[in-house]
């Protein structure tokens, strides 16, 4: 039984509603708040927490639902309400499950996933005080040691819930690697990705079989230390887990952008409105909503967005746009103070399937817009061989290929218009916006021609290398 547990339900569960879920376990079991009362848990007789359970959030966002979790409920906002079990407890799992259905049962909503429903009380039969006391805060690490925080994960998506998302940070914090550790059958969501990219953080793959390996990047790994590392050859190489094979082309594309845009350190500036164009002209609407971890639970707007930024500003923000359903379509951004301004860095990538065509004759025009209107500072263009639902399988994926680069004004007057426009080597740019301060608009080919990321590597070499260097 999976002892992440979700119930859906049309209504805020209350404080008595809780409360009845909690006792699933009978009245012998204690409860009490961590996270400043963010979290309640579920505990034994001696304290040890037996099931957290997160804050009801209202999803506001349409289709939010079943792009997470593959679950269907009826259409309107809905109370996503997390349960997590202790991996130390046999019947933790069990406790979730009749947690997640007494307040399904009482709300009229549903539990995720169904199988693990139930109302039964759970009797604790383990002897808990055998088993020892977990030397972690956060409900979401399952491991804690010097170097690691590992996080277990049984469901088919692994998303950047807040549970993760706090375990990320606190893992930071102490210079731990966030681990989390899946079955093969897993899949993560491109923020999840994102978060997990620089090491020492890991995906790790449990195959029953052949053991563990990095999802990312395909690395062999063994537990030792207290952490997971690579496994290595007798060269000393890192060796590729057989498992970690190409994925099957099925047809499917993802259009990925990454852009970076600047505004002056203002009391009226607006953020996201950039990202907003970026989804007007590739999807036809705006993003549907936005948050700081999935489930994205807030409708879209700008200037709620901008709050958040300032409120905590000089610290950056990180959050995740979602698109409206039938077009998969998700960004994160990344908001920063410097000393030039106000940064967001922004990758939004659009799924394809197969037969559908990526609009890149409408690049061209987004750029123009982001130039003219969202003072864009960089604006990379890319197509690759992926999924259209944007998930990520534990599987060789091949990188994105380079289709235009974009240049904001700015950055085409600070290298000098003469030399930004003429790369020796190409490609020939096109001169976007106010003709006396333009963009240039690299066009480098439809996405299919890995070759093209030699071209991209000279015209970025020709860009930001100091021209007198150049002349060496």
């Amino acid at each position: 039984m999976t002892k992440d547990v979700i119930a859906l339900t049309p209504q805020m569960p209350d404080l008595p509603t809780l409360l009845a879920g909690l006792y699933a376990g009978g009245p012998d079991l204690g409860v009490n708040t961590t996270a400043d009362g963010a979290v309640v848990q579920l505990c034994g007789p001696d304290g040890r927490p037996l099931v957290s359970v997160e804050a009801p959030i209202l999803v506001q966002v349409p289709g939010e639902t079943s792009r997470l979790l593959d679950h269907t409920v009826a259409d309107g906002p809905v109370w996503w309400t997390e349960a997590r079990a202790s991996t130390a407890v046999a019947e933790a799992a069990r406790l979730a499950g009749s947690f997640a259905g007494r307040l399904a049962t009482v709300l009229g909503g549903t539990v995720w996933p169904p199988e693990s429903a139930t109302t039964d009380v759970v009797p604790l039969t383990s002897d808990v005080s055998a088993i020892p006391v977990p030397a972690t805060g956060s409900p979401a690490v399952d491991v804690l040691t010097a170097t690691a925080a590992v996080v277990i994960q049984d469901r088919p998506l692994v998303a950047m819930t807040s549970w993760l998302s706090d375990a990320l940070r606190s893992a930071a914090t102490a210079e731990r690697a966030l681990q989390i550790v899946t079955p093969p059958t897993a899949r993560l969501t491109l923020p999840t990705r994102d978060a997990l990219r620089g090491l020492p953080n890991r995906w790790v793959v449990q195959d029953p079989e052949l053991g563990y390996y990095d999802g990312l990047s395909g690395a062999a790994l063994h537990w030792r230390n207290g952490t997971f590392t690579p496994v290595h050859d007798e060269h000393g190489a890192t060796r590729v887990a057989e498992a970690f094979a190409p994925a099957l082309d099925t047809g499917d594309r993802q259009l990925i952008l990454t852009l970076r845009t600047r505004h002056p350190a203002e009391e009226n500036v607006v953020l996201g409105c950039g990202l907003e164009a970026a989804f007007q002209h590739l999807t036809g609407a705006p993003p549907a909503g936005w948050s700081t971890a999935e489930p994205v639970n807030l409708p879209w707007s700008t200037r709620q967005l901008t709050d958040l930024a300032r409120a905590r500003a000089p610290r950056p923000t990180w959050l995740v746009a979602v698109g409206q359903p039938g077009r998969p379509a998700l960004a994160t951004v990344r908001v920063l103070r410097t000393p030039a301004g106000i940064e967001e860095d922004i990758t939004l990538a659009i799924g394809y399937g197969d037969g559908e065509k990526p609009p890149l004759d409408a690049v061209e025009e987004l750029a123009t817009a982001l130039a003219t209107e969202h003072r864009l500072v960089t604006l990379l263009t890319s197509l690759r061989v992926a999924r259209r639902d944007l998930t990520v399988p534990p599987s060789l994926e091949a990188p994105p290929v380079p289709v235009a680069f974009t240049l904001g004004s700015g950055e085409t007057e600070a290298i000098g218009p003469s030399h930004a426009g003429h790369p020796p080597l190409g490609p020939t740019p096109t001169r976007l916006g106010l003709e006396g301060r333009p963009a240039l608009h690299y066009p480098m080919g439809d996405g299919t021609d890995p070759g093209t990321w030699s071209l991209f590597q000279r015209l970025i070499r020709h860009l930001f290398t100091p021209q007198h260097d150049q002349r060496k």
